[in-house]
């Protein structure tokens, strides 16, 4: 049996569509034994798939073939994840710094922010000219 790397990056779930999957190997994201390769490559029982995800390279070894998308639990059946424990680090403190770059929900002012800076700034050049 033999099997298309995009496919097998969609069935074993590390890509969410196969579309993506396919971008993500034309785009030189995801490797097969560590070589840019073209979507419609076959893979084979051994071989190693590196994904680039942010500033960090995950590996995973493959088990065994599949003929049809599995669900999260059945994944490690058919993969064996080798990543580096320092590459994990690196993607974690990728993360954290994107969530302390801009805390999740804050966005354009509202109407009523946008007031209360306007009547504090009118205030503060109010309180200026007052000094001359």
């Amino acid at each position: 049996m033999s099997l298309r790397i995009d496919k097998y990056v969609w069935f074993v779930r590390l890509a969410k569509t196969r579309t993506l999957a396919t971008e993500m190997v034309q785009k030189n994201k995801i490797k097969l034994n560590q070589n840019p390769v073209k979507p419609s490559k076959e893979v084979k029982i051994g071989d190693t798939i590196s994904i680039i995800k942010n500033n960090a390279t995950f590996s995973y070894k493959i088990k065994d073939l599949l003929d049809r998308r599995v669900g999260a639990k059945l994944v490690a059946d058919y993969l064996i994840d080798i990543t580096d424990p320092l590459e994990l680090e690196k993607f974690k403190t990728y993360r954290e710094a994107q969530s302390v770059y801009r805390e999740y929900g804050t966005g354009r002012p509202s109407r009523k922010d946008r007031d209360n800076l306007d009547s504090f700034f009118e205030w503060l050049e109010d309180e200026d000219e007052g000094d001359d």
